[in-house]
């Protein structure tokens, strides 16, 4: 394929990677023109999480309505699109592949270069799309429903894994205990809600440190925990819900903040970010920031809009792939698991 000869400066973004369908259209891997998610939350509510074959199909009844909306939004027409950005993975492959078909087919059509993006790559450059981003290297924290990582980025493509979740990720934590609670989906914001009117020190939940020189995490010993204290309280564990959402949330939000931290100085750096759907949790917001300052660091939040999946995350990576001649070939594929960012 041979593409036309256009400076880059205009990226849409396309997301679908779970149980959003998103597009939007950025400038200079900066500016937000558009952004535009749908979201899927009505549709997996009744079964307590994210059913892929129900996804998939919401997303192919949604990418083409989205895509428009985000063009229309920007104001502007098909043809003043430069580039098209996707995410490529790791994420449910039947949801991956609706949005990557759909990229590839309208960046053919449109004669414009496109770009698979890893969508963990994309959540790094929320923080980037910030009126004052981190100066490089910084240490971030990607916290979300299916990720818990630890990254020393060096730039914008150089981003060196410093540890991650053995198990469960902090943010299917939270669905899980939501669930085990009959609170609903999703977990983390209505977990959130209610530990405001709870007690986070009246339970002492277990802190899964593994090796606190190091920064891997694990999350399924805290579910387990919620779930016997549920069981040795069968009678009054139903009058503790604030109590014992609050003090969940208060054992996750010190292990991520502390690690954090730790792995922020262990490369001497006065930078730290938080990133990923998780990021929106103001408890983790508020604990990050109380301990960087002790620290003397600085501390770098995406704004809530840009914490959860979105599209323009990923025109903002796409952008820079693109502007330094990166190129996707028509035979790409997507990919499921983790991946190289």
């Amino acid at each position: 394929m041979k593409y036309s000869l256009k400076p880059m400066k205009t990226i849409l973004g396309i997301e679908s990677s779970c149980d959003e369908t998103a597009a939007a259209v950025v400038s200079r891997g900066t500016e937000i023109l558009s952004s535009v998610v749908a979201s899927q939350i009505k549709v997996h509510a009744p079964f307590g999480g994210v059913v892929p074959e129900l996804a998939s199909r919401k997303h192919l009844e949604s990418i083409a309505p989205v895509v428009e909306q985000a063009l229309e939004d920007a104001g502007i027409s098909r043809d003043q699109i430069d580039g098209v950005a996707v995410t490529r993975g790791p994420g449910l492959v039947g949801a991956l592949l609706v949005g990557f078909s759909f990229a590839k087919a309208y960046a053919f059509a449109l004669d414009v270069p496109w770009v698979g993006v890893n969508h963990l790559l994309g959540h790094i450059h929320s923080v980037l799309m910030s009126p004052s981003p981190p100066e490089f290297p910084f240490a971030a924290l990607l916290v979300s429903g299916g990720h818990t990582s630890i990254y020393k980025v060096s730039s914008r493509t150089d981003m060196e894994v410093m540890g991650q979740t053995r198990d469960d990720a902090a943010g299917e934590a939270f669905d899980k205990v939501s669930k085990a609670m009959g609170l609903g989906y999703p977990g983390g914001e209505i977990i959130s809600k209610l530990a405001e009117s709870g007690d986070p020190h009246k339970i002492s939940f277990p802190r899964s440190w593994l090796d606190k020189k190091k920064f891997d995490f694990s999350f399924s010993g805290i579910k387990t925990a919620v779930g016997r204290y549920m069981q040795v309280h069968e009678d009054s564990w139903h009058d503790e819900k604030a109590d014992i959402a609050a003090s969940f949330q208060e054992a996750v939000v010190e292990v991520l903040a502390t690690k954090l931290i730790n792995a922020a100085k262990s490369i001497g750096c006065p930078r730290v970010a938080v990133a990923g759907g998780v990021a929106a949790n103001a408890c983790l917001r508020d604990r990050v920031t109380q301990l960087a300052a002790k620290a003397g660091m600085s501390v770098h939040l995406p704004d809530i809009s840009l914490c959860g999946d979105n599209a323009a995350m990923i025109a903002a990576a796409g952008y820079y792939k693109l502007a330094a001649g990166e190129r996707s070939p028509l035979n790409m594929d997507v990919f499921s698991r983790m991946e190289k960012l």
